[in-house]
């Protein structure tokens, strides 16, 4: 079972040694039906905590109006959202709502669904969230989902030639523009002052990024799981990793955000989620062999290598929220919010947005009000 530590995000350098240590410690569809038939032992757990928790198992209030719909924007991410959804947890909560999973392949498009009320809950990597709020979209932030380490990384072909950073130049390298990966990448290289003009760097989408891989198009890539296993599999390595790009200042992670309007009319339902990502969490630390079997169907992995990917990251569960580290609490508003801030910051630099509000407009966007006591 992976360690899971605090640590302190306020302007990154104070942590760094810290994450990368952690880090290796630790080791980042369309349909109503929770895929999970691969699921078993696991299963058959998070059968027993609903059983054992009646709070998880039913309604906060059968009272409260329930939705018709749930709509979860979701990417495919070695975390305990995507667990949640393998083994139908929300279903079991909410056995007379329908829950319908929309799968996305980036944040941007993430973004897109949530200013057009396409969906009313998204999941999102730093950048693309930070986007989010610094062009004022209407969502907020419910949950930190995880840190991400070594599952992203700049993979390169292993006949490229390309042993380190500085021989990228003149080569042909993807990534998922405006992405975690996309801001590992150009941090790394902006960390060893390397310009990208000196190599061809393509906007692909992850699964575009393995055809044009086996195609023979790029010469390598800077991607998150599964795509960086499958790239690893074909003959790839890695170069560099975005733990080692956090350890310098570039830390990035996954986050929920949820609709202005969903969580205005079912702040109830949004607490109820809370709830059903914290059983899975929780699942995920204490049967990560049985969470590898549920969430390697969804992967696309073997489980054994879905275990790796589930090593490379930091799961948060909703007991860490309300760290001073992550979201703080109303009246000591937490570091993520920092994080947020410098990481549009850094997107204005990149001219990816046009400005970066002042750090109260992050902050605000944080509901770590949803975890205090009622």
């Amino acid at each position: 079972m992976r360690q899971i530590r605090a640590f302190t995000l306020f302007r990154f350098t104070p942590l760094l040694a810290v994450l990368a240590v952690l880090l290796v410690i630790s080791a980042c569809g369309n349909n109503n039906q929770a895929s999970g038939k691969n699921a078993g032992q696991a299963k058959e757990a998070a059968d027993g905590t609903a059983a054992a928790d009646t709070a998880t198992a039913k309604p906060d209030n059968a009272a409260e109006e329930l939705p018709k719909e749930i709509r979860i924007g979701y990417q495919v991410s070695p975390n305990g959202e995507l667990l949640a959804k393998a083994l139908g947890l929300l279903e079991k909560k909410y056995p007379d709502v329908t829950v319908s999973w929309l799968k996305f392949d980036s944040g941007r498009d993430v973004n897109v669904a949530i200013a057009s009320g396409g969906i009313d809950f998204g999941l999102l990597g730093t950048p693309p969230g930070a986007s989010g709020i610094a062009q004022g979209l209407p969502d907020q932030v419910y949950y930190i989902h995880d840190v991400i380490g070594e599952s992203e990384a700049l993979v390169v072909k292993s006949d490229s030639g390309i042993a380190s950073l500085a021989e990228l130049k003149g080569h042909t390298i993807a990534t998922t523009f405006g992405s975690t990966s996309h801001f590992s990448l150009l941090s790394a290289l902006k960390q060893e002052n390397i310009d990208p003009a000196t190599l061809t760097i393509l906007d692909m989408q992850a699964p575009d990024i393995v055809a044009a891989w086996q195609r023979g198009d790029i010469d390598g890539a800077y991607t998150w799981q599964p795509s960086q296993s499958k790239l690893t599999e074909d003959g790839g390595k890695v170069i560099i990793s975005s733990a080692e790009v956090a350890a310098k200042g570039g830390i990035t992670g996954e986050f929920g955000v949820v609709h202005n309007d969903f969580i205005a009319k079912y702040p109830h339902v949004v607490k109820g989620y809370i709830s059903v990502l914290d059983e899975a969490v929780k699942l995920y630390r204490d049967q990560p062999q049985e969470s590898a079997e549920a969430l390697s169907a969804e992967l696309g992995l073997t489980p054994e290598a879905t275990l790796k990917a589930m090593n490379e990251i930091i799961v948060l569960d909703a007991s860490q929220q309300t760290a001073p580290e992550y979201m703080g609490t109303p009246g000591q508003p937490g570091a993520f919010g920092q994080l947020l801030k410098d990481t549009a910051d850094f997107l204005v630099e990149q001219k990816s947005i046009t400005e970066s509000p002042e750090l109260s407009v992050y902050q605000k966007a944080l509901r770590n009000d949803l975890y205090s006591a009622e």
